[in-house]
């Protein structure tokens, strides 16, 4: 009866935390000069929205007619793809939702390490 308690209790933890890592996946925020491109749009159009990346994205896009040149180029850039990997991925996809692509973030380079300036040796001899 313990036992079953306690292998239940890891069961429904692991399923947590599985269910809870797909869910970090699937979350869409383009690349680190897609958001530099559309940040100020969603300072402008969709403050409200923040933090919630898909009603950020939802937002932006219902607003597409107000966004600037740059913002409207992503997603019409990342429409394209949509279309293109859709055709290329239609038999498969049958009877399912799409998903939205995943947008890899651009990697950071690491910072270099400065080593603290050198001091003269403490004199407190005046």
């Amino acid at each position: 009866m313990r036992s079953q308690r306690i292998v239940l209790s890891l069961a429904i933890a692991i399923g947590g935390a599985a269910t809870a890592t797909a869910a970090v996946a699937e979350e869409y925020r383009g690349t680190w000069e897609q958001q530099m491109a559309c940040t100020p749009d969603v300072w402008r159009l969709c403050s409200d929205q923040v933090p919630d990346v898909q009603r950020i994205v939802a937002c932006l896009r219902q607003n597409t007619p107000q966004l600037s040149n740059n913002c409207r180029a992503v997603f019409e850039s990342n429409a394209q793809q949509q279309q293109t990997q859709g055709r290329a991925q239609q038999p498969q996809m049958q009877g399912r939702a799409p998903q939205q692509p995943q947008m890899q973030q651009r990697p950071r380079a690491p910072q270099p390490v400065q080593p603290a300036p050198s001091r003269p040796p403490f004199d407190d001899e005046d």
